[in-house]
């Protein structure tokens, strides 16, 4: 009865450690999550200046002359998956909805853990990249990206870039999306009829490819900001839903170590029963 005693405490000892490190997880993801939804709000902003100028440039440029790729030729398709375990099915999402844009495409993949799932699904990447541990490391990662299809555009490989990500709204369930990112949808720059156009030391079609250029990297650091979010949302439901599991096996734990306790109680208030008749009964034969 000892011995069951132990080893159920034990037990119970090591599933507190575990839903000490689940809570410590939960915590993590809540933390970093919320980072990155507070940085998406600067990222927006910059993107949303970034698209007026380029607006504003595009009153004094005809579109058919701005120099910008046709949609019809070569694709790239980024994919931004998860960079670690426990977030569900959260990779496998991003994987289903691209499926079907797969097909002739040059694949940029992001995380860890989703090449991990596209290699279970026979597909190989041209090139991958990892989503930093922080959101400072976003910046970075978009410079990568930008360097890894610039490469492949000098070469004619691609002209057209889209991006299928996660993203994650207060009181609904995470979401993936596609974004257009490359040639931009010129009809979505805000117009602004100016009486003078704007100032310029570029000329009109070079400062155009240059905005373009940081729209380009803004929409990809929002992207992957958007995916670090949901990804660390979607791990900290599968840490709640681990830590309901926990406190069920907890307490089915510690009622069976009650149990046993009391099976243990009982059994020697039987034996001093039993001891203490016995002793009376040998005290009577003599």
């Amino acid at each position: 009865m000892t011995e069951r005693l132990a080893e159920i405490e034990a037990r119970i000892q090591g599933t507190q450690q575990l839903g000490a490190v689940v809570n410590a997880m939960r915590g993590m993801a809540a933390a970093r999550a919320q980072q990155a939804h507070g940085q998406l709000v600067a990222v927006e902003s910059y993107a949303a200046s970034i698209a007026g100028a380029i607006g504003s440039v595009l009153e004094v440029i005809p579109a058919r002359d701005a120099g910008l790729s046709s949609a019809s030729a070569g694709r790239a398709l980024v994919l931004f998956c998860a960079e670690q375990g426990f977030a569900g099915a959260f990779s496998e999402r991003v994987l289903d909805a691209a499926s079907a844009q797969m097909q002739g495409v040059e694949l940029l993949l992001v995380g860890s853990h989703g090449l991990t799932a596209a290699t279970e699904r026979e597909l190989r990447p041209d090139w991958t990249g990892a989503m930093p541990a922080q959101t400072q490391g976003v910046p970075k990662l978009a410079d990568r990206i930008v360097e890894a299809l610039y490469a492949r555009m000098t070469t004619g490989a691609i002209e057209r870039l889209d991006a299928v990500f996660s993203r994650w709204q207060l009181g609904l369930p995470i979401q993936v999306e596609s974004r257009r990112l490359l040639p931009p949808d010129l009809s979505i720059f805000p117009r602004q009829t100016k009486t003078a156009p704007p100032l310029v030391n570029l000329a009109p079609a070079v400062l155009l490819q240059e905005l373009v250029a940081a729209y380009l990297h803004a929409q990809l650091c929002d992207a992957a900001l958007h995916a670090f979010a949901a990804e660390n949302q979607a791990r900290m439901e599968t840490m709640a839903s681990a830590h309901q599991q926990i406190d069920r096996q907890l307490s089915a734990l510690q009622a069976i170590q009650r149990q046993v306790r009391q099976e243990a109680i009982t059994a020697e208030i039987i034996e001093l029963a039993t001891g203490e008749l016995a002793s009376r009964e040998a005290e009577s034969g003599s």
